[in-house]
């Protein structure tokens, strides 16, 4: 069930705790953790302190129960100082709400009010090397032998996979089953014996969040972890829970989309050529008006999904839309900025190469813009039949 509506003054004032502690104590951090790759144990405190690990988890869990409205315009702040800070409590946020939407009443008990705590943190154990988009790929198994299963596989790029100590991890229970999507399964794997961490994995960007290889060699796990407690229903409670991550990271995109406007108009009224500062020319004027009208239609697009699934309606292509369209505004954003900053905007001395370097995760990360096209596709017709 989606969360109850926040009043606007609540959300006034969660919102205000957010800036201030951005400003005090995030954005003069995040240059020096960017360099280092270096995961921002303080700020992870920080969160804890905030709630954001519970942000969506009911309150009754210990959580702050929040609607995707307002966490969307929690990741759209947070995404405009330092993206990589979102994705430490996103993950682990799809994790809990697939056990708050599927889990059994042990599961809910056992696992939520740590979650919502930080106690434990963790996030989604999906893809392999072999299988992305195309979930129903996976080749990670889950055996049973008496009330145990016994997991075999390996899992990549998984946010929070070093410093996380739990993941829902999609499975195949049964590999013969046809259509596929039928034989997978979801379970709670708490680090142990069996469960290593293969490799932190380089990128280019989204720096300090761990990204890592997870590693399953006769991983013991108790039927007890096994979401819902039914095998076969893992494909859809993981496709579920995606629609709340792509609201995430289209607040994500129109979160680099306004940095990337607000570094550029900054930049534009200082810096002069021909005699006048350079947001007097026309060339540059252009550029900063598609640059405002991007942001603007992302975050209406990504307050209408998050307004569809607060109201509990099937948003999948709302979802969809809003990540694609913000995705690609922060691409094309960070690129136009980048531009206007000149050879500045190629310096490592100035946060907007930063920016470059962060939003084409966005175009790739909680499916491809090119599956969100096709879902787009597949809903409009079939909301629409002749």
């Amino acid at each position: 069930m989606p969360n109850e509506p926040i009043s606007t003054g609540d959300e006034t004032q969660l919102l205000g705790a957010i800036d201030r502690w951005l400003e005090r104590d995030v954005r003069d951090k995040v240059m020096a953790l960017e360099r280092a790759d270096e995961y921002p144990r303080e700020m992870v405190a920080q969160m804890r302190e905030l709630g954001l690990f519970g942000a969506t988890i009911p309150a009754e869990y210990g959580g702050l129960g929040l609607p995707a409205g307002t966490y969307a315009k929690i990741v759209t702040r947070i995404s405009e100082v330092w993206m990589s800070l979102t994705g430490i409590f996103n993950s682990h946020l799809i994790m809990s709400k697939a056990v708050e939407r599927f889990g059994t009443g042990e599961q809910k008990e056992r696992f939520l009010p740590r979650f919502a705590s930080g106690e434990i943190r963790g996030g989604l154990a999906l893809t392999e090397p072999n299988c992305g988009t195309d979930l129903q790929a996976i080749r990670t198994t889950a055996v049973r032998q008496g009330e145990d299963f016994t997991i075999n596989g390996t899992k990549t790029w998984i946010s929070n996979g070093i410093e996380g100590s739990c993941f829902a991890v999609l499975v195949k229970t049964d590999p013969e089953t046809q259509p596929r999507h039928r034989g997978m399964s979801l379970f709670l794997a708490e680090k142990g014996n069996g469960l290593s961490v293969g490799r932190k994995l380089g990128k280019i960007g989204y720096k300090g969040i761990d990204s890592a290889e997870l590693v399953f060699d006769n991983y013991q796990v108790s039927v007890d972890n096994l979401i819902g407690g039914e095998e076969g229903q893992g494909f859809y409670q993981t496709v579920g829970g995606l629609e709340l991550g792509r609201i995430n990271v289209a607040a994500r995109g129109v979160g680099i989309a306004n940095a990337a406007l607000k570094e550029a108009t900054s930049y534009s009224q200082v810096r002069e050529t021909m005699g006048k500062p350079i947001c007097e020319h026309q060339a540059i004027q252009t550029k900063l008006a598609d640059m405002a009208t991007r942001c603007q239609a992302a975050r209406l697009l990504t307050e209408y999904a998050a307004s569809a699934y607060d109201r509990g309606e099937r948003c999948d292509m709302e979802a969809g839309m809003a990540k694609l369209f913000a995705s690609e505004a922060a691409l094309e954003n960070a690129q136009e900025c980048m531009r206007i900053h000149g050879g500045y905007g190629y310096s490592t001395e100035f946060p907007v190469e930063r920016l470059y370097r962060d939003a084409p995760l966005l175009c790739i990360g909680e499916g491809t813009n090119e599956m969100q096209r096709i879902i787009i596709a597949r809903q409009l017709v079939a909301r629409n039949p002749v």
